[in-house]
């Protein structure tokens, strides 16, 4: 659990710091815009201004519980963070944009434009798959050696 918190933390707001750089203030509510559509989260108000960072953070959240569980199998992905977690920042992105979005309410879908599109992976990289590799990573040695120590005594 205390993996998924800081994953799900730090993703969360490392991913939001562009987006209030790049659109401002109302990023958030570009996100509500994913569910309820785009006139009804920008005319919202603080309202869908919450909703959009509570769904960003739950999409964060997620994205570090599904990485830690498959971790809890599959122990290279926290032995090797530094590569499995650019990889899976990129996997985050790929999903996110050819199947979450595509079928939210703002059915945005292609084509992309290059710059766009590698910007955006280099940043999910680093801002969404980094920070919970490394949780998991910091966490699983924290619980590994707990176990160790116990096993000895």
């Amino acid at each position: 659990m205390p993996a998924v918190l800081f994953g799900g933390m730090t993703a969360g707001v490392l991913d939001m710091i562009p987006a209030f750089i790049s659109y401002g203030m109302k990023a958030p509510q570009g996100v509500a815009a994913g569910l309820i559509g785009r006139s009804a989260a920008f005319q919202g108000g603080a309202a869908t201004w919450i909703l959009g960072m509570l769904l960003h953070f739950f999409i964060a959240f997620t994205a570090s519980a599904i990485y830690c569980a498959t971790g809890r199998k599959l122990t290279f992905l926290a032995e090797h963070w530094l590569v499995c977690g650019l990889f899976y920042g990129m996997a985050v992105f790929l999903f996110m944009n050819l199947v979450v979005v595509p079928l939210s309410a703002l059915h945005l879908a292609g084509p992309y434009d290059l710059h766009g599109l590698i910007e955006g992976i280099f940043g999910n990289m680093v801002e969404i798959g980094l920070p919970i590799s490394f949780g998991l990573h910091k966490f699983a040695k924290v619980r590994s050696k707990e176990y160790q120590v116990g096993a000895t005594s």
